[in-house]
């Protein structure tokens, strides 16, 4: 029989005038038994009411804000069947025949569900025994913290057929409490009722396949163990403010609720903050790993005068990026030195040769073919990792970027098919790009496509430092000042030019043999000078 019933406020236990502090359902949503109505909050504890069985939302008779008591209207539902919902059916409606009951047949365990923070929390009474005939949302068992009282309850009518604990226990979220035989459909009342007549079971319909059980609230107890779930900082879940039914969300989703910034009174995570959390992490907003703990504010003008100034457009950008590279590529690098001794001479003697073709030949314009001869030997250091993680995706093109370094900070111009230019040519791109660089003239094609990046610092100082990962690139050579040191050679001690090199690795795609041979085999490119200054065919 469908009809309007009231959902009230149940036992909630020695509380009085608890606030609501979120509507779970709208007008016209559908709930089955057991989904989360609303949430109540007191100064000891959150909770959530459940629908004590399923129908429609008609009207909602609390807000945000109210304070309830037990015996308070919630809200409505239509299209209820009052028999099976343990109801009478209202006096304008004849009463129907009651539907015939399927066997109980179907037996679930009834754990401790979700209890917060709390853990290995006291049972200071056993409510029920083996045999007795229990209804929805009837108290199993009673539980004790140092905060507050609170019953686990039936999540569905049965029998009870074990008892999984006693009085002085301790269990916490997970645990079994009890064994429960439950009808497939009906209430224990319904069970007590006049059985059909002969003629009336004779022409009964045979019983429905069982349905499967509804899903439960974490404000009671569950049918069966949690699922794996994804893994999350357990500490800092427990004590993170929200309620029952969020926490469940959260859970299902694999969100880690210390890591969601709640948006609630008192700063509680609503289902809407989680929801928002998971859309950010697939819109790549926010990096997928550990949480981190906030850094402390400080009012730094609590100490003496300070000047504030905002960040330019660049470093808005690449402060991001770069966090994002360092939190999520577990970076490892790689330092070495190479002679570059011959390399430097030659250069100078080509010097003037590449002014007359307005160039100018600098160091790096040789790093930069060393790099482009390395990487045709190593493919797997301008691969990229696919979005998935489970592939490597390898180019057959070799784009290099530089850092460029100008008055609002560092950008990475990138050189086209750097492999099939020669010294010339690459020193006119360095040249060409670094200037558009300082003027604010590159183009967002010049800043794309690099499989490579090279950050030198040689003009300025520094004998090594750790480059951070250009993504989704997988490999980055930081290269420090030249510095003339001795050598033992042909068993004496000559002086030679030395280039300290840094090459960052994504360890994840990298291992440490192969950043060595990588380094080992650009120093000895970097040595041979006739290589490096041949024609491109």
């Amino acid at each position: 029989m469908a009809d309007r019933a009231e959902v009230r406020v149940p036992d909630i236990g020695d509380f009085d005038a608890v606030e609501v502090i979120e509507i779970l359902v709208q007008p016209g949503d559908q709930v089955a038994p057991e989904d989360p109505l609303i949430t109540l909050e007191s100064d000891k504890a959150t909770m959530d009411v459940p629908a004590p069985f399923a129908g429609t939302v008609e009207s909602l008779a609390v807000t945000v804000g109210d304070q309830v008591s037990k015996g308070d209207l919630i809200l409505l539902l239509t299209g209820v069947n009052l028999q099976t919902a343990g109801q009478a059916p209202s006096s304008d409606e004849p009463a129907a025949q009651p539907a015939p009951l399927e066997p109980a047949t179907s037996e679930f365990r009834v754990v401790v569900p979700d209890l917060g923070d709390f853990a290995d929390v006291d049972v200071i009474e056993v409510l029920v025994g083996v045999g007795d005939a229990v209804e929805v949302e009837q108290g199993l068992i009673t539980l004790e913290t140092d905060k507050a009282t609170m019953d686990v309850p039936a999540p569905k009518a049965g029998t009870i057929t074990a008892l999984l604990v006693g009085v002085g226990d301790k269990v916490s979220a997970g645990d079994g409490v009890v064994t429960l035989k439950t009808m497939t459909e009906g209430s224990v009342a319904a069970q007590l009722e006049q059985p059909p007549s002969p003629a009336e079971a004779a022409v009964a319909p045979p019983p429905a396949p069982a349905a499967p059980p509804a899903p439960m609230s974490p404000g009671a107890a569950v049918f069966t163990e949690p699922a794996a779930l994804p893994a999350i900082d357990e500490a800092g879940f427990s004590k993170a403010h929200a309620s029952p039914s969020v926490r469940k969300l959260a859970r299902e989703l694999g969100v880690d609720l210390p890591r969601v910034r709640g948006s609630g009174v008192k700063g509680r995570i609503t289902a809407a903050d989680v929801k928002a959390f998971v859309k950010s992490v697939l819109q790549g907003d926010v990096a997928v790993g550990g949480g981190l703990p906030a850094l402390p504010s400080v009012d730094f003008a609590k100490f003496g005068p300070v000047e504030i100034q905002p960040l330019s457009r660049i470093q808005k950008i690449s402060g991001p990026r770069l966090h994002a590279s360092w939190v999520n590529l577990p970076h490892v690098t790689q330092h070495d030195e190479a002679d570059v001794t011959e390399l430097e001479a030659t250069r100078q003697a080509l010097k003037n040769k590449a002014v007359e073709r307005g160039i100018k030949l600098t160091p790096l314009a040789f790093v930069v073919r060393a790099c482009a001869l390395t990487l045709q030997e190593f493919p797997q250091f301008k691969s990229s990792l696919s979005a998935d993680g489970q592939s490597l995706v390898f180019k057959d093109y070799c784009h290099i970027g530089f850092a460029a370094d100008t008055p609002n900070g560092l950008v990475v111009p990138v050189i086209r098919d750097a492999d099939k230019k020669d010294i010339y040519e690459l020193a006119h791109d360095l040249g060409s790009l670094s200037t558009a660089a300082r003027d604010g003239q590159l183009k967002p094609g010049d800043m794309q496509g690099g499989v490579f990046t090279i950050s030198s610092l040689g003009g300025i100082g520094g004998t090594a430092f750790t480059p951070i990962i250009n993504a989704p690139e997988v490999a980055i050579l930081g290269v420090s000042k030249m510095k003339t040191s001795p050598v033992y050679l042909d068993g004496a001690f000559v002086p030679r030019l030395i280039l300290p090199l840094s090459l960052s690795y994504d360890h994840r795609v990298i291992d440490g043999a192969a950043g060595v041979r990588f380094t080992t085999h650009l120093a000895h490119t970097l040595a041979d000078v006739d290589r490096l200054i041949e024609a491109i065919p």
